[in-house]
């Protein structure tokens, strides 16, 4: 990778893959599409039925909580760091947080929120397509909220957005990779999309930015996974504050900066091949 230096002592893994040196947002996840779900003006953003919630609940409870754990802490020696910063600013996160995160694993999301302790409240905007495949219902049953396609209009958005409103209203959680596509096990910090930041701003909600960087596989560890597949680390920042007294488009320019910084520190990355911002990119 040009342009790529981390500091002495950090692990790069090299899985043998080759990733986009022009497009970030190229989608490697290519899954099955074998079910069906439209996301229009129609569709439940906000479920209060009786199912739903206790599938939530017991979900984030035995299957997050319990068999997870367990699988994520066997399979890729899941480790927390910089927890303490969840106690230190306890009331500041009391009334509810944007978490972020690098997307580059398979369990990532659960990994993340493991760290940061979510509850089975937690709302995730996730990519619509990821819906129709057999990840369904676990991907609603732990807090995934499908974006609306561009062609289902401005109505389908407007409920999107709506249904949002009603969560920060209830004081939930929110986690959103700015990264938007999935690329394992990739070690440079991609470009942040706009969206976590500008909600951020919106709901004057703080960020609280995570890093997901990687160990080399070792000892009891090579019994539950591939030798070449490394072991990871979930590190958790400081939360970045927003400003309401800034404008909205600076203060979310500055938030996406002090975030990408952030995690770029906490993966140890001296020089990074992309920008922090998609509005930096190259114009072909």
């Amino acid at each position: 990778m040009k342009n790529f230096k981390v500091k002495e002592g950090v692990y790069v893994p090299d899985m043998g893959l080759t990733y986009d040196e022009k497009d970030p947002y190229v989608r490697m996840y290519k899954p099955t599409y074998d079910r069906v779900c439209k996301v229009d003006e129609h569709y439940p953003f906000v479920d209060n039925s009786l199912k739903y919630r206790f599938l939530t609940c017991t979900m984030h409870l035995l299957v997050l909580n319990f068999a997870e754990r367990i699988y994520l802490r066997l399979n890729t020696g899941l480790r927390f760091k910089g927890r303490t910063i969840l106690k230190k600013y306890k009331k500041e996160l009391a009334g509810g947080y944007i978490s972020i995160a690098n997307h580059t694993l398979p369990h990532d999301c659960e990994s993340v929120l493991l760290a940061i302790g979510a509850k089975h409240t937690v709302k995730i905007p996730m990519f619509q397509k990821n819906f129709e495949t057999s990840n369904q219902f676990w991907l609603k049953v732990v807090g995934g909220i499908p974006i609306p396609p561009a062609e289902e209009g401005l109505s389908a958005m407007k409920k999107f957005n709506e249904a949002f409103d009603e969560f920060h209203r209830r004081g939930y959680c929110f986690h959103i990779f700015p990264e938007m596509s999935k690329w394992p096990y990739y070690t440079p910090l991609r470009p942040f999309q706009k969206g976590a930041f500008t909600m951020a701003y919106k709901y004057q909600m703080p960020i609280l930015p995570c890093a997901i960087t990687y160990r080399e596989r070792t000892g009891i560890f090579k019994l539950f996974g591939k030798a070449n597949e490394p072991l990871i680390t979930v590190e958790i920042g400081e939360p970045i504050f927003p400003d309401k007294s800034q404008p909205r488009k600076q203060d979310v320019e500055r938030m996406l900066q002090e975030s990408h910084a952030s995690m770029r520190n906490m993966m140890g990355i001296i020089e990074n091949p992309w920008p922090a911002s998609a509005d930096d990119l190259p114009k072909e």
